[in-house]
């Protein structure tokens, strides 16, 4: 190919989840409900952080930065997937398709890095009390976020780069057995050479799932054993009560997203991986700002000041 995209496909087609028309009604209704809901739950979020005095703290910084992430990583996905419920066709444009998988893998890598960050935000809370407010500046956490961010464009950008080389020139076959555009599915309807690209993402997701995994697992460890310390129980609760809804989230964040890109491409099934996105595209998202609202003493009474 000489490093050209010799492409001679316009669109792709979304295959989905080909069921009845009764089925497909039930699930554009349970994913609409889950959109709207999942927006309503993280603007609230954010504008609770902002409202509330108590709430200026590092940890609902970047509790507020998870909040517009998911915003944007729920929107790349699940307007395009609703169209393609309710519609017979199902089409994308190549440059569509390309860029819903540059927002979709820069939005979850940026979540892989900060759910870490807040685990060491957690970490220097509890196990480094007196150091704290001097090490989590207002300055330090937005560079942490910013780096979050980068990390997340610099890997997509650098996944991208690989897959906008290969050629994708059977139009007939131009089916990607998903509801959106991934990079596995994308690869396998590809009619030239994709290992390197397939080698790539997959050193790349490891990078950055294991990375920020074991600043988290680290991270926790440590947190353990300094609340086992804590002579009270009372204490002890209460310690451990400030990161039990980050630990509840990251290991339903990490254990889905981790089961469909932790793997080679040889060891990928469709039905199962399709099956495994809808949570971490739709149910963990919807889940993450009541799990925080629920399990979060603190966020619970500003929003009962927020409405009162």
């Amino acid at each position: 190919m000489g490093g050209r995209n010799e492409t001679n496909v316009l669109y792709f087609i979304l295959l989905g989840f080909p069921t009845t028309a009764e089925v497909q009604l039930l699930i554009f209704s349970a994913v609409l409900l889950a959109y709207l809901l999942t927006v309503l739950e993280n603007v609230l979020i954010i504008l609770v952080i902002r409202t509330n005095h108590s709430l200026q703290k590092p940890m609902y910084f970047f509790l507020g930065n998870l909040s517009f992430l998911e915003i944007w990583y729920v929107s790349a996905i699940e307007p395009k997937m609703l169209a393609d419920i309710l519609s017979q066709d199902k089409r994308i444009s190549f440059q569509g398709c390309l860029t819903q998988l540059y927002f979709f893998v820069t939005f979850v890598c940026t979540e892989y890095v900060l759910l870490a960050v807040m685990a060491y935000d957690r970490f220097l809370a509890i196990c480094k009390p007196l150091r704290y407010p001097l090490i989590m500046s207002h300055r330090f956490c937005a560079r942490l976020t910013a780096g979050c961010w980068m990390c997340g464009l610099t890997t997509s950008s650098i996944k991208l780069s690989f897959i906008a080389q290969l050629s994708f020139c059977d139009v007939e076959k131009a089916k990607i057995n998903h509801y959106f555009c991934d990079i596995s599915p994308l690869l396998s309807i590809s009619c030239s050479d994709s290992s390197l690209a397939e080698l790539v993402d997959f050193m790349l997701a490891l990078m950055v799932i294991m990375v920020p995994l074991c600043a988290v697992v680290t991270s926790y460890i440590f947190i353990g054993f300094t609340v086992l310390k804590i002579p009270s129980s009372q204490g002890r609760q209460k310690a451990f009560s400030t990161c039990s809804s980050h630990l509840t989230v990251v290991i339903l964040f990490y254990s889905t997203t981790l089961f469909t890109y932790g793997h080679p491409k040889a060891m990928y099934t469709y039905r199962a991986n399709k099956l495994v996105s809808v949570l971490y595209t739709v149910v963990v998202p919807l889940l993450n700002p009541l799990i925080y609202c629920l399990r979060n003493k603190e966020v619970r009474l500003a929003l009962k000041k927020t409405f009162a």
